[in-house]
């Protein structure tokens, strides 16, 4: 009889690892959508540069790249949530990624028929899929748990983004940034047949970088699809109207949503633009650095943002979300002045290290946005991607004032202002619980 209890225990523990382990592959497989679309957004910061050099841009052409990247989210934010609603968490990702992986391999005939327009085509249906897996992942993961730990728990799930962000960094400057620098005056000096193949051999640069990409997103959409997922991912939200128009409209009268919509606007705004303009900022604060040196202070940028996903994460063990979101927003927008002032070295460090201090920024103000929104969580998530069109016009606004102005360090002034609506957020949020 002892004997059988024995074998019977033991089933029971074997039968509760295996539930374990097929309860842990799907939050794997859904984490590691941080790490993907992380790769996505950072390449965009080398292409700003090579595509500067490619043809011959200014530096509000240039910002063109995350114009149209970041009007894909626009576009496509709330279409993902009334997909969401019709066919749950799991078929948006799959969506996300299949358009990830279509926009990607648009690379390949963008390079061949060495088109900027048709680049940016690419970029915008990337960035529609991107808009499906931001909307689906980061609620799921914040409502995978308690809501008191939701900011905490997002925060760890997006340290995985930034290592995906130096992932397509170091993907771009190894295989897309060839080192060469070539100023207008000697492009005027080739003849045309040499120019036509300098122009060939750069733009086939990004053609194997973002076919891989399109091979893993494909092979990663394969594996969610076999995978059972539990039912929260595959649910729908057909009653209630949750994802209908009319739990937007209803949604407009949440004021803590509203200005979280605002921030994540201006922050998204500041966070894209800094790194998009870091190569070339480093290329003028310190006259003389090549691609490829500069490439490396923005790994390094992306480096202390995963360092801060990590540390801001365990501080929020001892320190409110919210009290710590405004002494980061604080110290970020001082440093984006001392950078915009300074220049030089002085200028380049605090830039880098105002990557620390935007690490807790965009969970910290999405989960605190949605908190007590319960079965509208979706719709509201849809509206904090939407704000993620601050990634196309504080770029572009930022490439404007270095084209006035004359200098790439006035434009750091934008981020500073940005950092400013981060920490008024996040003291009326503190003062008023949602």
């Amino acid at each position: 009889m002892r004997k059988a209890r024995k074998g019977l225990g033991g089933g029971r523990m074997r039968m509760k690892a295996r539930a374990s382990s097929a309860a842990l592959l799907p939050v794997v497989l859904i984490v590691a959508l941080f790490f993907l679309w992380g790769v996505a957004n950072n390449l965009n910061d080398v292409l700003i540069a090579h595509f500067k050099k490619l043809f011959t841009l200014s530096d509000l052409q240039a910002g063109l790249v995350q114009s149209a990247f970041y009007l894909g989210y626009f576009c496509l934010a709330i279409p993902a949530a009334l997909f969401m609603r019709a066919y749950g968490y799991r078929a948006a990702v799959l969506a996300g990624l299949g358009l990830y992986g279509i926009g990607a391999l648009l690379f390949w005939p963008a390079a061949g028929a060495q088109s900027y327009p048709f680049f940016l085509a690419a970029l915008f249906v990337i960035a529609g899929g991107l808009a499906f897996l931001e909307t689906s992942a980061n609620p799921l993961i914040a409502r995978l748990g308690p809501e008191e730990t939701a900011s905490r728990r997002l925060n760890l799930a997006q340290a995985f983004n930034p290592l995906g962000s130096m992932t397509g960094v170091v993907l771009g400057s190894q295989f897309i940034l060839s080192g060469v620098s070539v100023s207008p005056a000697q492009l005027a000096a080739m003849n045309p047949a040499a120019l036509a193949l300098w122009r060939a051999d750069e733009a086939a640069s990004v053609q194997l970088p973002y076919l891989l990409i399109a091979l893993v997103v494909v092979g990663w959409a394969v594996l969610i699809r076999i995978v059972r997922f539990p039912a929260v991912a595959t649910e729908r939200d057909m009653d209630e109207g949750v994802g209908a128009f009319d739990d937007f409209r209803a949604l407009l009268g949440e004021r803590r949503l509203m200005f979280g919509v605002v921030t994540q606007f201006f922050y998204v705004g500041a966070q894209v633009g800094v790194w998009s303009y870091l190569i070339r900022y480093a290329q003028v604060a310190l006259p003389g650095t090549g691609e490829h040196q500069a490439a490396g202070w923005l790994t390094l940028s992306l480096a202390l943002f995963m360092a801060g996903r990590f540390a801001g994460a365990a501080l929020m063990g001892r320190i409110a979300a919210l009290p710590l979101l405004a002494s980061f927003a604080g110290i970020a927008a001082l440093l984006c002045v001392v950078a915009a002032l300074v220049g030089g070295g002085p200028g380049i460090a605090a830039l880098v290290a105002t990557s620390f201090f935007m690490s807790i920024m965009y969970p910290t103000i999405f989960a605190e946005s949605v908190a007590g929104l319960g079965a509208r969580t979706k719709s509201a998530a849809a509206l904090l991607v939407m704000a993620i069109i601050g990634g196309a016009v504080l770029t572009a606004l930022m490439g404007f004032v270095s084209d006035t102005s004359g200098s790439i360090l006035w434009a750091m002034l934008v981020p500073a202002a940005s950092f400013l609506v981060v920490l008024a957020f996040a003291l009326q949020a503190r003062a008023r619980p949602a």
